[in-house]
């Protein structure tokens, strides 16, 4: 068997936020690499690298490297062909503001370059916005951290049932002997009345409404969580009546979950059609696991709703006819 928790270097450290921060955002980034599959990629570039580059770095550009780059980096078992890089808008802008210069600088190929866009190399974008999508995670990856510590807290406080304070050194061990019998399941024995009653006092702590708190915490952490995947266009529904709900409330955010995705995809496919036209290509790229599977859901519910509004539009016609006729 594996021991993950060979010593206490092991225990999750709730109050290192920047390493639980950063486990979240990996985490995420792991399951938004499957948003989108490819086809028709070159050998020299690969969907992970694509993704990563688009989703962290909001951006990166497509060029082709050249037999002579190739030899002269050290590395003659890279092959020449289509690369995919992230680097640094910039130059003149054109007469939209947008940048006409994109530069890279490559240690592996010993390359750098201030390519002319659309020239030298396609630009695609992660958005219309250049974003990409750590912001994103880093805001909801931080409120997660901060409720986490804060259920963390919450969850150790409600161990404390009562506070115990002893007169002298004596008193304390006897005291923590009495507890450590009743922890090991032996019967405590106080020996001494005079003892109990004057040299050690126990105080009950109040903790009234923790459990209130610990359930707020976790509606929070489910309403954090829910809204986040609903952002990257996953129906992650969070309940914050605490009751049941219908069909028609589950679905009411439909409208609200593919925006962003429809966004990013568009993004994609018009700079993999400007990759293709300039270097002859066939690249295609689409919506891909769940989010592919939520959008052919949305569309049938909104072909549905289509006929069904189509045919209450007929029943009124026909309604209006017979009494029309009468």
């Amino acid at each position: 068997m594996f021991r993950w928790m060979k010593d206490s270097k092991n225990l999750y450290d709730f109050k290192d936020k920047t390493k639980c921060i950063d486990n979240k955002i990996s985490y995420m980034l792991a399951r938004t690499q499957s948003m989108f599959t490819y086809t028709g990629l070159p050998d020299t570039l690969n969907s992970r690298i694509i993704e990563l580059y688009l989703q962290v770095n909001g951006n990166l550009c497509i060029t082709n490297i050249e037999k002579d780059i190739i030899d002269r980096s050290g590395h003659p078992d890279l092959t020449p062909g289509l690369y995919a890089f992230t680097g640094g808008l910039g130059g003149e802008y054109d007469i939209y503001y947008m940048p006409t210069i994109y530069a890279i600088a490559n240690p592996y190929l010993n390359y750098s370059k201030n390519l002319k866009i659309d020239e030298e190399c396609i630009v695609i974008p992660s958005d219309s916005m250049y974003y990409g999508l750590l912001p994103l995670f880093q805001k909801y990856a931080t409120a997660l951290t901060e409720n986490e510590l804060s259920m963390n807290i919450a969850t150790i406080v409600l161990r404390l049932q009562a506070i115990i304070s002893a007169s002298d050194d004596n008193v304390k061990k006897s005291a923590e002997k009495y507890l450590k019998d009743i922890t090991e399941g032996k019967l405590g024995i106080i020996a001494d009345n005079e003892f109990l009653e004057n040299s050690l006092k126990v105080t009950p702590y109040a903790t009234t409404g923790a459990h209130t708190t610990i359930q707020n915490i976790i509606e929070l952490e489910q309403y954090l969580r829910a809204t986040w995947y609903n952002d990257l266009g996953l129906n992650s529904n969070y309940n914050m009546k605490r009751e049941s709900i219908n069909a028609g409330e589950s679905q009411l955010n439909n409208d609200a979950l593919l925006p962003l995705v429809d966004n990013m995809l568009k993004c994609r496919k018009d700079g993999f059609d400007k990759v293709n036209k300039k270097y002859g290509t066939n690249i295609q790229v689409e919506l891909n696991s769940s989010w592919k599977f939520n959008a052919d859901e949305i569309e049938k519910e909104s072909e549905t709703d289509k006929e069904s509004e189509e045919t209450d539009k007929e029943s009124e016609e026909a309604n209006d006819r017979i009494q029309d006729s009468e």
